[in-house]
């Protein structure tokens, strides 16, 4: 399958995104890159991942060499409209999550796919539901995974997502942090295979 022998490269620190790629059959190497996560103001809310997406791409070009794909991903928790990023401290992480007790919240990952001549952005979308959490419930998943490297500060393949996730619309592998599934249909159109 030509799509998984592509010279891609994966431009995030995120453990997650290179396990999901390496478990799907891709080839690909990491390399990191400093980007701004920064958005406007104005901004909706459900295009603010496929928009830092795109910043992470344009911002890593100089890595990219010749005959290369470059992925970059940013994914985001929406919750009645208002991004949640990633946690700055305990206290953040463990609001965070009793406000995402007992609701619903989407889950957008943008993506972009960067070559010398070609540029493709697309999302994956997740709906999760919680089921209700005790404030002493939070307290000891904040201490014992320290979700701060993760939007809406929970892992969904931690206890948190395995004892309190009611129900998901859409992807897994989306809330881990990569739409793998969308990753490959659209890297297949990207190269030109079909």
């Amino acid at each position: 399958m030509e799509v998984l022998n592509q010279k891609l490269v994966l431009v995030s620190k995120s453990p997650r995104r290179s396990q999901l790629l390496r478990e799907a059959g891709f080839r690909f190497e990491v390399r990191t890159a400093e980007v701004d996560e920064v958005w406007p103001d104005d901004l909706p809310a459900e295009e603010v991942a496929t928009y830092l997406a795109r910043v992470k791409a344009e911002g890593s070009r100089h890595l990219l060499r010749p005959g290369e794909i470059l992925l970059t991903a940013d994914s985001v928790v929406i919750l009645g409209g208002e991004v949640l990023g990633k946690p700055a401290d305990r206290d953040e992480a463990i609001a965070m999550l009793e406000r995402l007790s007992g609701n619903r919240h989407t889950v957008i990952t943008g993506v972009c796919l960067l070559s010398q001549n070609r540029e493709r952005v697309f999302a994956g979308r997740t709906e999760v539901w919680f089921w209700p959490m005790e404030r002493d419930e939070i307290e000891w998943y904040v201490d014992r995974y320290r979700p701060y490297d993760k939007a809406g500060s929970y892992g969904v393949q931690e206890w948190i997502g395995l004892c309190r996730v009611r129900k998901i619309e859409g992807t897994y592998a989306n809330v881990m942090g990569l739409p793998v599934d969308l990753v490959y249909e659209e890297l297949k159109q990207f190269v030109g295979a079909t």
